[in-house]
């Protein structure tokens, strides 16, 4: 008895649910159901208040559940849903893929630069001429002058040898080259020697000069302190060039290569930036911040970057070849899974899954596979779309029908009649100034004035010509600073040959701009006076120096 009952329970079940179906499958056209705009599982044959959320259920248009009897993944609009939706589209088109890595950093000295000041000898200093911390120093001043027993003897043998009784006997001469070898192993210059010879008096006192041109960062000496030999006495850093180390991911590593033109803004100077290169990225990571050292090189004129600040910085990043680039709203994400609704002709919008590849500016993203050059995609209003595709789907699934495409969890973005070509976008260039002088091209300022370095006026460029400026631009050469050293040509930094200097790059001049039809004629002026403007190139009339024009 109680088995009868079972399946007599069973069977009344089945037929209330096949009923349901066919009546759902069997619904005539004009039958209108009802849905939750947040939760499209629940439809109802009757209006009323979502039970989930409280909401007022909307009627479901008949276009949708019948473009699915096609078979098609297709999602039918009809106009005036695309028009409450506020559905835009774009027409996508390849453009340059760039990319800007933006971090932050602190500024450093260049370990290249920096020089101590010891001495090779046990001594006293008699007398301190640099006494302070701080204090800028050239090349070839005294520092300090030193009593050294050692080298009072050194002094001495010297002159005993150099004017000893005149023989021909070879020990004579060798004797005199030995004490000359000595007190040059002692760093007394060539002048000092000659000085020596000169007087024929050893001198109790022997002035120590600077090594290098810099500022002294360390001072380890007093006045009449006894010093020993090797002891660091000084430290001099010379901040004409300065580094920068920046914290760069690990994700944005594969877009760092060297040479590549950065930026950086103090915040004591909200007017200008500074314009250097990466010079070197460290081989390791750091394992609690997961960033990696990279080190930038920016010339440094009127010392305004001081070791120690903290700096923003970006790097510029220009990948090779043209790429197919879409807004990163127009994707939508669900897991594993890109897709971006492609509109069709007669209000139809079609979702396709794309493979994604580097994230550029402006809120581009580049498009690997699943689109191309011409496709018109939704760019607004993607989740409206998105509720639509799954609605269909749930009456899909109450009808008993198989939908042809899966669009659970696909985004896309709206669409309005006037379609534009999407790209980079084009928006006008801001001028900006620098000094003409080349030693100070490196420092970009957004408003116009004299330089704070040589009082010169400053020149109003857009930022696309100040890549072509220096050191902007491509590098041609690496040269030495020195003058007489302007033959020395490499093809990669390091120092120079002869003199041990830092080479320095040389970059190529810009191309004269061709001016479009519709461009207004260009004005040329002079850099010394900029009320002198002439409508084409020349010199100026008043100093003679060659015109510059005006970007």
């Amino acid at each position: 008895m109680k088995i009868s009952t079972l399946i007599l329970v069973l069977l009344a079940v089945a037929l209330a649910i096949g009923g349901t179906a066919l009546s759902l499958a069997g619904d005539a056209p004009g039958k209108t159901l009802y849905t939750c705009g947040m939760h499209p599982q629940v439809i109802q044959d009757h209006p009323g208040n979502c039970p989930i959320c409280g909401m007022k259920l909307t009627p479901i248009r008949q276009d949708i559940g019948a473009e699915n009897s096609t078979g098609s993944a297709v999602l039918a609009v009809d106009a005036a849903a695309r028009q409450n939706m506020n559905l835009r589209t774009a027409t996508l088109a390849t453009g340059p893929l760039h990319k800007v890595i933006r971090t932050v950093g602190t500024i450093d000295y260049n370990e290249t630069a920096l020089a101590d000041v010891t001495t090779k000898f046990k001594g006293w200093i008699e007398k301190l001429d640099v006494d302070a911390t701080g204090e800028l120093v050239h090349r070839g001043e005294p520092m300090f002058e030193i009593y050294s027993p050692d080298l009072y003897s050194a002094e001495a043998e010297y002159l005993l040898a150099l004017h000893g009784p005149a023989t021909n006997d070879p020990g004579a001469a060798e004797l005199r080259e030995t004490a000359t070898t000595k007190l040059k192993f002692f760093d007394v210059p060539d002048s000092a020697i000659a000085g020596l010879a000169q007087s024929g008096t050893p001198l109790k006192t022997m002035p120590v000069y600077a090594p290098i041109s810099g500022f002294v960062i360390e001072k380890n000496v007093v006045q009449g302190q006894m010093v020993d030999a090797g002891m660091k006495l000084y430290r001099i850093a010379d901040l004409a060039v300065v580094w920068v180390i920046a914290e760069i991911y690990e994700q944005d590593l594969p877009f760092v290569q060297l040479g590549q033109e950065a930026v950086v803004k103090a915040a004591s100077l909200p007017d200008r930036e500074f314009r250097g290169r990466v010079t070197y990225v460290y081989p390791t990571v750091d394992e609690k911040t997961r960033t990696a050292r990279v080190r930038l090189e920016f010339e440094n004129p009127g010392y305004f970057l001081k070791p120690g600040m903290f700096v923003s910085a970006e790097i510029q990043a220009d990948l090779p070849g043209p790429a197919l680039l879409v807004p990163d709203a127009a994707v939508l994400r669900s897991g594993a899974r890109n897709t971006v609704f492609v509109a069709l002709a007669e209000g139809r919008f079609e979702p396709r899954e794309v493979t994604l590849g580097v994230e550029a500016e402006d809120s581009l993203i580049q498009v690997l596979s699943g689109l191309q050059a011409g496709d018109r995609i939704v760019t607004s209003g993607q989740f409206l779309l998105d509720s639509e595709s799954q609605l269909r789907e749930a009456i899909d699934k109450m009808q008993g029908q198989t939908p042809a495409g899966t669009l659970a969890g696909t985004a896309a973005s709206p669409t309005n009649g006037q379609p534009a070509v999407f790209a980079a976008p084009s928006e006008p260039e801001t001028t900006v100034y620098v000094c003409p002088m080349p030693e100070h091209v490196s420092i970009v300022y957004d408003h116009p004035g004299n330089c704070p370095i040589c009082g010169m006026a400053l020149v109003p460029v857009t930022p696309s010509a100040l890549k072509k400026i220096q050191p902007g631009g491509k590098v041609l050469y690496y040269v030495c600073p020195m003058p007489e050293h302007a033959n020395v040509h490499q093809d990669k930094p390091g120092k120079c040959p002869l003199c041990g200097m830092t080479l320095v790059p040389v970059m190529s001049k810009p191309a004269p701009a061709v001016p479009a039809a519709t461009r207004a004629a260009k004005k040329y002026f002079c850099p010394m006076h900029p009320e002198v403007v002439s409508d084409h190139p020349g010199k100026c009339p008043k100093c003679g120096m060659d015109l510059m024009p005006v970007e």
